[in-house]
């Protein structure tokens, strides 16, 4: 792209036949100058577009019933539903499924708060290239950008987080009460699917697809572009 734009500068800013080789080295680093702004405000836009859209996200999720009162509700794996099923009916598991779903998506909330850091760094590690085709992708490139970056890093930070979360609210001793429960049931399958892992996951799906809201609204509203910045940038954005 450079190479094209180069030229193109050098005539508008008046280059000709008679310029001396210092009045083109002068013109060169005016160039540059104008190229290197320009990048500058796409990476500095899109960070600060990045960052408005994590801290939402991760703000809304985490106060209390950001998941459980919300379309990003964890719901128990589906190896779960015989289980709940059949303990229905033993006395003291009545509300098993309730009183597990509510205390898996208090970890949730709990937990989340540890992304903004992680975002973070990948947000300020995000490259020109990385910005610019970010700028003029899909309408979730920013957040699929994240999604690449930052999930194992993520799920490293949120696994132990999730576990102590679920101990915290007894949510694994109630899990493991039900299992103990329902292998004692004849003819049943064992079973003793990990809950930590489930929940990690669907709270970093929640998660992803909240920021992916945002940005869609930044992308798509222009109300929603709350700084010259962004306003400057993203209308590159509008008109591809």
């Amino acid at each position: 792209m450079k190479i094209i734009i180069f030229p193109l500068i050098l005539i508008f800013l008046g280059f000709s036949a008679c310029t001396t080789q210092a009045q083109i080295g002068k013109l060169k680093d005016k160039v540059s100058g104008i190229l290197t702004e320009g990048e500058g405000d796409v990476g500095s836009a899109l960070k600060e577009a990045l960052e408005n859209g994590v801290n939402k996200g991760t703000d809304f999720l985490a106060k209390k019933d950001g998941y459980l009162g919300s379309p990003y509700k964890i719901l128990l794996p589906e190896e779960a539903q015989p289980i709940v099923s059949r303990l229905k009916n033993v006395p003291g598991f009545n509300n098993v499924e309730t009183d597990l779903t509510e205390r898996i998506n208090r970890a949730a909330e709990e937990a989340v708060v540890r992304a903004k850091p992680i975002f973070k760094q990948a947000i300020v590690s995000m490259t020109v290239r990385d910005a610019t085709g970010i700028l003029m992708g899909e309408e979730n490139a920013a957040t699929l950008y994240l999604n690449k970056t930052t999930y194992t890093s993520l799920y490293n930070e949120f696994q132990p987080i999730i576990m102590e979360a679920l101990n915290k609210v007894n949510a694994i001793e109630l899990w493991e009460a039900s299992i103990n429960t329902y292998n004692k049931i004849p003819l049943v399958t064992k079973a003793n699917p990990r809950l930590d892992d489930h929940v990690t996951h669907k709270a970093l799906e929640g998660l992803f697809n909240l920021i992916a809201k945002e940005e869609k609204e930044i992308r798509n509203n222009v109300n929603a572009r709350n700084s010259e910045l962004l306003k400057k940038v993203f209308a590159r954005q509008d008109k591809k």
